[in-house]
């Protein structure tokens, strides 16, 4: 987290639109480029004679320029005849076309003041947690071009092949690993180049840290002096153990789906996108998607699409414009006066997310990022950043990390470690008070499963979120593990030297009571909601999308996101969102999957042993 740097498309606005107006126009430039004479546009009329509906019709509207939405309309206007609007609720990335002067983004480093800002950030909040000591729980979610891939820590992570593997017998037919690998590469270009896991032509640049911080290097020391192996490459053919950590960091700044996807394909004469402009309702004939009512500078407008819709919200957003638009359970629409186009239950059911707590040691070398974080130095490190994108604020600093098994018979790792050579207070919002390193510790498959449901039929209101977090007693006993595993880590003769006080939990907190009773009161989210509309087979009654994350039930509309994982993958959940766009849009584009075979995978020794 971050620790220094707190068809005619005449209806729009030229400034905010990107693109010239007008359909015939652009048919006229695509027809100089192409070749391509005005019968094969099928161009009969002149604009003056178009209706509205076909004055704004596209062949794709897409909702929600995040990290699968940015990932699609890259992908489906590389077709020069296929035309697509891409809608984003927030603002863009750049100011001015520059980046510099939106380094609060830009910058590695200063990811916590969006994350804390409503500007772009929808700034959720769940219900009271009855189990966690009735805690609001604060759930940042991106609102602006690139959506959370504009506002996460930046952490590259796929998860574990099994996770694919389970999708395929939860009922996602041809999203097991060997369908997905390919994708995932197909995506990236990895600063150490190709190899059997990673991809060496993609758009979304993928590195390592560059600080060689001493505390990493302790901390991966330590790892294996507690018996745990090292892995070269947590995201190729051994997840389990610990080593460095892949970013999404490109020549010191942030490699979000907006630089990685959209501004490459931004000139695009079939491409339109608009900011600021927030989708209200799904458009239907009967059950057919046809387009979308949204609002922007006050304005209700429509657009239309002749062959999808496609819904790239998220978690949230996502399953919440289905509601609305009259897809989900019929009692609760009707109860709300919402007409039901689809009585879908599963819409808004199987949330499921990562919980994580923070074990922070005292250091006592002055070497941790606290340094870093007074105002002198904090403008030296950002000027040097706005200079040449180095330095200290070229890195989001969760350099390393890793993955181990709960416990013996666990096939898979199941707990999730970030290190961090600072401290991290509220999320970011509270500055850190002490010279302190930290290592971020979670369980990957929780068994608590939550929902979401509308609060109104206003598209403005904020949907009810219950996560149900530590609802079930094996997610209880889990978190206990990550305390108990953690010390054992920290305890290691490489943090001798580093090594003052515990801060958190603290040297009191000793017995399992006293352990569940601070992650009740300190466990929070490790921003990962997902799984909202479940990918699934049309027998499945909760299932909201089929394989081809076609809405079941509904002709023309699809959803693509990570509220379409049928559950939470073992690891950080950007990675695999944009995988799942990559592989959708061979899907949309009629294309055959990808697919790499036999592919290898490591397997313990033995479940007989934790490590």
């Amino acid at each position: 987290m971050s620790y220094f740097m707190k068809g005619v498309k005449c209806c729009r606005p030229v400034n905010q639109m990107h693109k010239v107006s007008g359909t015939l126009f652009k048919a006229h430039i695509l027809k100089n480029i192409l070749g391509i004479n005005e019968q094969q546009f099928k161009i009969s009329r002149t604009s003056s004679q178009l209706s509205s509906e076909e004055a704004n019709s596209y062949h794709y509207v897409i909702v929600g320029a995040g990290s699968a939405g940015c990932v699609l309309a890259n992908r489906l206007t590389e077709d020069p005849l296929s035309t697509v609007l891409l809608l984003e609720a927030g603002p863009k990335d750049t100011l001015l076309g520059s980046k510099r002067l939106m380094w609060k983004i830009h910058m590695p480093a200063a990811l916590t003041y969006n994350l804390c800002d409503e500007k772009y950030n929808w700034y959720y909040h769940t219900t009271s947690q009855k189990h966690m000591d009735n805690r609001i729980m604060y759930w940042p979610r991106g609102r602006v071009w690139g959506g959370s891939s504009s506002l996460n820590a930046m952490v590259y992570i796929r998860g574990h092949a099994e996770d694919y593997n389970r999708w395929s017998r939860e009922g996602a037919i041809g999203w097991d690993y060997e369908h997905c690998l390919p994708y995932f590469k197909k995506a990236q270009t990895h600063e150490l180049g190709p190899d059997q896991y990673r991809g060496s032509n993609g758009p979304l640049y993928v590195t390592r840290g560059k600080t060689n911080h001493p505390l990493h290097h302790a901390f991966l020391e330590a790892t294996q002096q507690a018996g745990y192996p090292f892995t070269d490459d947590m995201n190729g053919y051994q997840q389990e153990g610990f080593g460095w950590m892949d970013m999404t960091v490109h020549q010191g700044q942030r490699w979000s789906t907006a630089s990685a996807y959209l501004r490459p394909a931004i000139s695009r004469p079939n491409l339109s996108v608009a900011e600021k402009t927030l989708v209200t309702k799904i458009l239907f004939q009967g059950t057919k998607s046809v387009g979308v009512e949204y609002v922007k500078n006050g304005r209700r407008k429509k657009a239309f699409a002749s062959k999808e819709v496609i819904l790239s919200g998220g978690a949230i957003n996502s399953p919440q414009l289905l509601m609305l638009s009259g897809i989900g359970n019929a009692d609760d629409l009707k109860k709300l006066g919402i007409p039901v186009v689809c009585h879908l239950p599963g819409v808004g059911q199987n949330l499921q997310d990562h919980l994580e707590v923070y074990i922070q040691q005292k250091c006592t070398k002055p070497i941790t990022l606290y340094n870093a974080q007074k105002p002198v130095n904090m403008v030296r490190i950002g000027l040097e950043w706005l200079w040449k994108f180095t330095g200290e604020g070229a890195t989001a600093h969760l350099e390393s990390g890793g993955f181990i098994r709960s416990e013996p018979r666990v096939p898979h790792p199941d707990i999730q470690f970030h290190f961090l050579p600072s401290q991290v207070i509220d999320h970011g919002r509270v500055p850190s008070t002490m010279e302190a390193y930290q290592v971020h510790v979670g369980p990957m498959r929780s068994t608590s499963v939550g929902w979401l449901k509308l609060k109104s039929a206003d598209p403005n209101d904020h949907p009810i979120i219950e996560p149900n977090y530590m609802s079930t007693e094996r997610d209880i006993w889990e978190f206990r593990q990550c305390v108990k595993l953690t010390r054992e880590i920290f305890a290691q003769k490489a943090f001798e030297k580093f090594r003052g006080p515990e801060i958190q939990p603290g040297s009191h907190v000793q017995s399992d009571k006293e352990i569940d009773a601070f992650i009740r009161q300190k466990a929070d989210s490790a921003y990962h909601p997902s799984c909202t509309c479940k990918m699934g087979q049309l027998s499945d009654s909760t299932a909201v999308v089929d394989p081809q994350a076609k809405v079941i039930g509904i002709e023309n509309l699809r959803v693509v996101d990570a509220s379409i994982m049928p559950s939470v993958v073992s690891g950080n959940l950007n990675a695999p969102t944009i995988m799942i766009a990559e592989k959708a849009a061979d899907i949309i584009k009629g294309l055959p999957s990808l697919q790499e075979k036999n592919v290898p995978v490591y397997k313990p020794k033995t479940l007989e042993t934790q490590r």
